[in-house]
């Protein structure tokens, strides 16, 4: 029996991407997600079990490749950066607009974690249905 866990109830509901990408307490689900799915697609690249933690400078340059840069308020680090990848994957994934296989397999295939990352991000924005 294959159960999921995404009957989950927010108490604010973002108005638009940018509230999306701007949630810390979703950028904080989203590490321990994005970290999971990452291991997941090295270990199935390797054909063993591996641990992986990404790195902030990979998941902003994939923010920017993805073009979502723009949907973020001026100044930001590339810290926050990396937060707001972070949190639109897990929002995507709680929402249904993405599963954890898809990303895993996304993140397997290029060798650059910041392509598949970008390609991952690309995906999410194509489908994500806030302004």
């Amino acid at each position: 029996m294959k159960r999921r866990y995404r009957a989950f109830s927010f108490k604010k509901s973002p108005r638009n991407l940018a509230d999306v990408l701007t949630d810390h307490k979703l950028a904080s689900l989203g590490d321990a997600y994005i970290n999971f799915a990452y291991s997941l697609a090295l270990s199935n690249k390797k054909g063993e079990p591996i641990g992986a933690k990404v790195k902030g400078n990979v998941l902003a340059e994939a923010l920017k490749k993805a073009g979502l840069r723009e949907h973020m308020p001026a100044r930001m680090s590339r810290h926050m950066l990396a937060d707001a990848a972070e949190a639109l994957i897990v929002y995507a994934w709680l929402h249904n607009y993405i599963t954890l296989e898809e990303s895993a397999e996304t993140l397997e295939k290029p060798d650059d974690p910041v392509e598949g990352f970008g390609k991952l991000l690309t995906t999410i924005k194509s489908r994500i249905k806030l302004s």
